[in-house]
């Protein structure tokens, strides 16, 4: 999905909770092949919400750039064929 704007995020460290900057994302769960279907994930007007797939607790931390995650390495990265 090249030029996406939504920002995807992995679990890959099982952390429970993991802290981002933006309240609209999407879900992989683990890189593959450990990855569940890449779920839309909208907070609202909340400042967490849970994955319904890998039950992985997100919260929003406004001091973080849409890129960024704690702990670090959240961020999921396509890698090309």
């Amino acid at each position: 999905m090249a030029g996406h704007g939504i920002p995807h995020f992995q679990n890959d460290g099982g952390h429970r909770v993991i802290e981002i900057g933006v309240k609209e994302f999407m879900c992989t769960g683990a890189s593959v092949p450990y990855d569940h279907p890449h779920i839309y994930i909208d907070m609202g007007d909340d400042n967490e919400k849970v994955c319904s797939y890998c039950s992985t607790l997100y919260r929003y931390n406004p001091q973080l750039k849409a890129n960024q995650t704690v702990p670090d390495g959240c961020t999921f990265a396509d890698k090309a064929a």
